[in-house]
């Protein structure tokens, strides 16, 4: 009997000390908080940097959806730009189209031969200075400024592009619900692990107090000549031996507390006050058992995968617009000046303007396009067998939960008709022993079972709770609205 106590203690001490988090501090205006069930879920949602972090997700997602819609807006940039020759390029001219004295004869010739006049003789183009040295092209200065705006008309993939990102919205909102959900369950069974170490520590405090009264008993009977100093010496050696326990379980419950704490995101130096049992939860089993809903249409990791299957699908539906032309529509404003001399010298600014309308048709690109479209639909097809395995998963992981409530409820029944038969017989016991009927062995012994069927009792509870929370946060049915904080601006 002794041996099957101190397992029971050291479960709970296992239990408590494998919990670990980081801290954040967002509350100091109260020192001592009370809290229930309903309060921690709240405070929790509120305060917790891994709810902030998801609700901070899904604003980036609504940045980059935004960032896609601009894409359609016009684009307008405004540019400037000076350039100063420092070696004007040369030209060179040669050929019968630039050889002056050629282009004389040929019109003049005819007027020189009808009045007998000898047309003068001219160099040819070899010999003119054009062909020989050039000259030079440019001038100094060259400052040009304006505006160009673009507008796509037709864009296929761009149209594409924001719906996908409607998607990812989606799946960052349906993220930040896992979020939630998964905090919840945690701060649930951190809650119950809290009474649960609270109700191991009363259970060890009420046999460390029993244990007093007899050592006291024992005391009382040996002064009186009918108790022997080895009695008196037994009992003192039992109080002693309890109380390591009875401090182990006190820090359980300060360290339960403290994993509490840390998941609701309040500071450590916080004092919380939990005025809550076990046992209050064990009236609504068999309702909150027979509400439970085995189906997976909330199920945020299944909605997640069915999202992201919808993506892939319009990820493929945007590759293949990619064989559909665009079209854009173009406009520059501009003003240029060009001078010779100083660099602020003989400013002349022309406007000029250009509208334009720019097709794009895909012809040919070494089937990358194609093979794009297929890895696409390849991924569209990988999700469906994803989401069977998945369906596949749940369903058994529900299952195994259900069966693991329901084995709690039935040990439930059975620890709560032991605690009352062990109460029953410690009480005989105890008063077999007052009598001097009964040895301080066989009290012990009672008391020991008593001990050991209470701490079953509120361990049978614990898993009964932890198995609703685990199974309702696979189902997703958690009402999060209950908890959500009414002035949470994150939403």
């Amino acid at each position: 009997m002794k041996k099957r106590f101190s397992l029971s203690i050291a479960t709970v001490l296992v239990v408590t000390t494998m919990m670990s988090a980081s801290a954040q501090t967002t509350i100091t205006n109260d020192s001592v908080i009370v809290l229930n069930l309903d309060k921690a879920l709240t405070i929790a949602l509120s305060e917790s940097p891994t709810i902030k972090i998801a609700d901070i997700e899904v604003q980036k997602k609504d940045y980059s959806k935004r960032e896609t819609i601009a894409g359609l807006l016009p684009k307008i940039d405004a540019s400037a730009s000076y350039q100063r020759a420092i070696k004007k390029q040369r030209m060179y001219m040669s050929g019968k189209a630039f050889d002056m004295g050629a282009m004389m004869g040929e019109y003049l010739g005819p007027l020189y031969d009808a009045l007998g006049v000898p047309f003068p003789e001219t160099g040819g183009s070899d010999d003119s200075s054009s062909a020989n040295e050039g000259f030079e092209v440019g001038l100094d200065n060259t400052y040009s400024m304006g505006f160009s705006a673009s507008l796509p008309i037709i864009a296929p993939q761009l149209w594409k592009s924001v719906e996908i990102t409607s998607l990812d919205i989606q799946t960052s909102l349906e993220a930040a619900r896992s979020s939630r959900l998964s905090l919840i369950n945690e701060v649930q069974k951190a809650y119950y692990n809290v009474l649960l170490c609270q109700d191991s520590y009363n259970v060890l405090r009420d046999q460390y107090d029993n244990a007093k009264l007899n050592a006291e008993t024992y005391a009382n009977q040996y002064k009186q000549g009918t108790a022997s100093e080895y009695d008196v010496l037994r009992s003192d050696v039992a109080v002693r031996n309890i109380e390591p326990t009875l401090l182990q379980a006190e820090n359980a419950v300060k360290l339960s507390k403290l994993q509490l704490k840390v998941l609701m995101g309040i500071d450590e130096t916080i004092n919380i006050v939990i005025n809550d049992y076990l046992q209050n939860y064990e009236k609504d089993m068999y309702d909150v058992t027979l509400s439970i809903n085995r189906s997976l249409d909330n199920n945020t990791d299944l909605r997640q995968l069915d999202l992201q299957t919808k993506m892939l699908q319009k990820s493929a539906t945007l590759q293949k617009f990619a064989y559909i032309p665009t079209l854009a529509a173009q406009f520059n404003y501009n003003w240029i000046s060009m001078s010779d001399g100083g660099i602020f010298d003989n400013f002349r600014f022309n406007p000029y303007s250009t509208v334009a309308v720019a097709l794009n048709i895909p012809i040919f690109s070494g089937g990358s396009r194609y093979y794009k479209v297929k890895q696409a639909q390849a991924n569209v097809a990988q999700m469906g067998f994803q989401r069977e395995n998945l369906i596949r998963a749940l369903d058994m992981q529900v299952e195994a939960q259900l069966d693991a409530i329901t084995k709690s409820i039935k040990q439930i029944n059975s620890n709560k008709l032991g605690v009352q038969q062990a109460e029953k017989a410690y009480a005989i016991m105890q008063k077999s022993f007052e009598i001097g009927s009964a040895t301080f062995v066989s009290l012990n012994d009672a008391e020991l079972a008593l001990t050991h069927a209470r701490l079953a009792y509120s361990q049978a509870i614990y898993d009964f709770l932890v198995g609703v929370s685990d199974v309702k946060k696979i189902l997703g049915t958690t009402d999060i609205s209950k908890y959500e904080p009414q002035d949470d601006n994150n939403k």
